[in-house]
């Protein structure tokens, strides 16, 4: 007689441990504090693509540290592992727009000779040991026009992201 009570606590048991396991589950959804892991493709408006890092590693960041850009990871909440999403951001959204003050006028000596032509990318070093961009925009005669601003300001972004796993 005593069997059935011990076969029905064993039925009870079992039922309350998968509990847990699919609250756990649930709870692989991309929030604040998880260590994410994303495969990405970014494109232009125009259709080409910025960057991508399909069939390399992952990038890998924490949700919430604004590791990665803010509305992009804002987008990215509540997903769940292999869960695709297509997300687009505007300029203001992403590197911000082209502004004028980016633009700047240095002395042509200041270019190195190969990169003085119309088009050139730069890298200088900031105060604090940063890189900073910069591109060749007009070569004069005794100056040149760079434009610090990000090379992707301005531009409509387009990502496709998969989520890979959730920590």
């Amino acid at each position: 007689m005593r069997k059935a009570p011990v076969a029905a606590f064993a039925a009870l048991s079992l039922m309350s441990v998968g509990a847990p396991l699919q609250a756990q589950e649930d709870a692989l959804v991309v929030q604040d504090g998880s260590t994410v892991s994303i495969e990405y493709t970014l494109k232009l408006t125009d259709g080409s693509t910025a960057d991508t890092n399909v069939g390399e590693e992952p990038l890998v960041y924490v949700q919430g540290q604004q590791q990665i850009l803010p509305a992009l990871e804002a987008k990215l909440a509540g997903m769940k592992p292999d869960e695709t999403r297509e997300v687009t951001l505007t300029p203001e959204e992403g590197y911000g727009p082209v502004q004028s003050e980016g633009f700047q006028t240095v002395p042509l000596e200041i270019i190195p000779e190969d990169a003085r032509h119309e088009g050139a990318r730069l890298v200088g070093q900031g105060p604090h040991g940063e890189p900073i961009h910069a591109k060749v925009t007009e070569i004069g005669e005794d100056s040149a026009v760079v434009d610090l601003n990000h090379p992707l300001a301005g531009e409509t972004l387009h990502f496709d992201i998969r989520i890979v796993s959730i920590q």
